[in-house]
């Protein structure tokens, strides 16, 4: 189903302010608490709403560091890929990984306390990970913005 002005208004409320009660949206979108509240089933029942997290403070959580690492691959077939991406899985300091097209086959966000962690991680986890070749990482020095908030 195709979304409404009043679900944007929704998902641009939740995106915000996640942990919202239905009352403060409804009113925030000018709804009644119960048509708000159907709508908000609706949207997470279709999958517009993965789900509900608490976005933590990495600094607090002792992860300064951010590094970004470009991999690329021995190759393209299907098994060298699919054990790479079973692989980089199951490494914890590890936030994201995308599949690029361009000079890298992989993009890694990694997250670290500092740089003698971030060598850890890369002699224990990185560089152990199946089929790859070359590996290059860029330290973030700042991050100068940052969202989870889709443009609704």
């Amino acid at each position: 189903m195709a979304l409404d002005p009043t679900d944007r208004r929704i998902l641009r409320e939740l995106q915000k302010r996640g942990r919202m009660s239905n009352a403060n949206l409804s009113e925030a979108v000018n709804l009644s608490p119960s048509a708000c509240h159907r709508r908000v089933q609706r949207l997470e029942a279709e999958g517009y709403i993965r789900d509900y997290v608490a976005l933590l403070n990495a600094r607090k959580m002792g992860m300064a560091t951010t590094v970004f690492v470009e991999i690329t691959l021995s190759g393209q077939a299907d098994e060298v890929l699919d054990a790479f991406e079973r692989a980089v899985t199951r490494i914890p300091d590890v936030l994201e990984c995308h599949l690029m097209a361009g000079t890298a086959d992989y993009i890694l966000k990694v997250v670290a306390e500092n740089t003698e962690d971030f060598a850890r991680i890369h002699r224990q986890h990185l560089s152990r990970l199946p089929g790859v070749v070359q590996m290059q990482s860029s330290f973030a020095l700042r991050t100068v913005f940052k969202t989870t908030a889709l443009p609704v």
